[in-house]
């Protein structure tokens, strides 16, 4: 034990530099060519959004994300479709996560996948690239960054469906922007981090419930993070801390120029933990204000450490080379993305997780770091292989005066009406 305890003072500093920022650049006015066509890559999965946004050269972004069309819908409509499986939204499903959870439901014949993607044409192509069975899924326009896309989507899946009610929601997409020195806007004017990973989702989730109580056995899962969670390493250890304070910030309107939950300056790296802790605590008030009454099960989860993502690609090389390695054999948590995907796909389809209000992990590698629990069973760090177990939420998460104003002024700032809700 003391000779673990030691390997792992000395390799914390590589832990932290993988979720501390970088160092800051001046911010430059002008959109190259390159940071515009990386831009279509926003929303389309955790891991790719979120290296394609921190490759921008610039914290100005398109006038608009979103421009409305006529017709969204796609021309077969899903009853015709869907037959008898269970029908299914994954956002961010063009890529990491979020596809890989897609294609591992999606090839058990039991699920019908509506992959909602900010850019649909990608999200074609990476549903064949992946093997996803044709007439197993459909792509529809989601751009969470604006309000009325989200409602056009609802709108949209609405029609696509017809009289089948939504069973399964998935709320993966996610940007991260840890390098950034000021903050992005949404259209609606909140910064870009909490606009996307909570607001958007948020008034998804919400708009979709009237619909989703009609279904058997209905499950929403929203993707946490350990960050987001302040009794881990990864999310107390590492500075900043997810801490969401009196919340003035969100209270006020939270846009712009109010770019932070907590009224404090913009800081990229927490405003992700910000709306990772604000994703976990939506699924606690959800439960406690919808399950009984609508048979809805909500869950987050947290797959492990994806270490060989996207997500660190602009570390130096040796930083890309270490730092799997210290994932798998000192902390434990290495999980490869196929596996991530399944381990989220498990959350929607495995009997065992039809369990509501419960934070689900994975005990894998605990075998590399000698960890175990008194019932002989490994308490490892969400790394590959190993059983899912319900995992113990932070106390902040799990605050109950914090959770309800978290709530309450996000369904202000989303601009939920009393028509629109449960």
């Amino acid at each position: 034990m003391k000779l673990y305890t030691a390997i792992i003072a000395a390799a914390l500093p590589l832990y932290a530099s993988a979720f501390a920022p970088a160092q800051l650049q001046p911010a430059t006015k002008t959109l190259t060519s390159t940071s515009i066509n990386l831009l279509k890559n926003v929303n389309n999965g955790a891991e790719e959004s979120t290296s394609s946004l921190n490759a921008l050269t610039t914290t100005e972004l398109p006038e608009k994300l979103y421009f409305p069309k006529e017709k969204e819908v796609p021309k077969v409509l899903g009853g015709l479709q869907i037959g008898l499986r269970k029908l299914c939204v994954v956002t961010g499903a063009s890529s990491g996560l979020g596809l890989n959870a897609a294609a591992t439901l999606a090839k058990t014949g039991r699920h019908f996948i509506v992959m909602a993607c900010r850019d649909v044409e990608k999200g074609k192509r990476a549903a064949k690239e992946m093997g996803m069975p044709e007439g197993s899924y459909t792509v529809m326009k989601l751009e969470l960054a604006n309000l009325q896309s989200v409602r056009d989507f609802v709108a949209n899946l609405k029609a696509f469906k017809s009289a089948r009610p939504l069973t399964n929601l998935i709320c993966n997409a996610a940007v991260y922007l840890p390098t950034d020195p000021e903050p992005a806007w949404t259209d609606d004017g909140f910064e870009m981090t909490m606009g996307v990973n909570h607001l958007g989702h948020f008034l998804l989730v919400n708009l979709l419930l009237k619909d989703m109580q009609k279904a058997k056995n209905p499950r929403v899962c929203i993707v946490g993070s350990i960050t987001g969670n302040t009794n881990t390493v990864g999310g107390g250890l590492v500075y900043p801390r997810a801490d969401l304070g009196d919340l003035s910030g969100l209270a006020a309107g939270a846009k712009k120029p109010i770019a932070m939950a907590d009224g404090k300056p913009f800081f990229g790296a927490k405003a992700y933990k910000d709306s990772k802790i604000c994703n976990m605590m939506t699924v606690s008030q959800l439960h406690e204000r919808y399950h009984e009454s609508t048979g809805v099960t909500f869950s987050s989860m947290y797959p492990g450490c994806i270490a060989e993502t996207a997500l660190f690609r602009e570390k130096r090389p040796w930083f890309r080379k270490a730092f799997p390695w210290f994932m798998k054999y000192v902390t434990g948590g290495y999980v490869g993305m196929e596996e991530a995907g399944e381990r989220l796909a498990q959350v929607i389809d495995d009997p065992q997780c039809n369990k509501s209000n419960v934070y689900w992990s994975w005990n894998g590698g605990a075998q590399q770091v000698g960890r175990w629990s008194p019932d002989g069973k490994p308490r490892g760090a969400g790394g590959s292989g190993g059983e899912i177990f319900e995992n113990e939420q932070s106390e902040a998460v799990r605050d109950p005066v914090v959770a309800q104003k978290m709530w309450d002024t996000s369904v202000k700032a989303v601009g939920l009406t009393e028509k629109d809700m449960l």
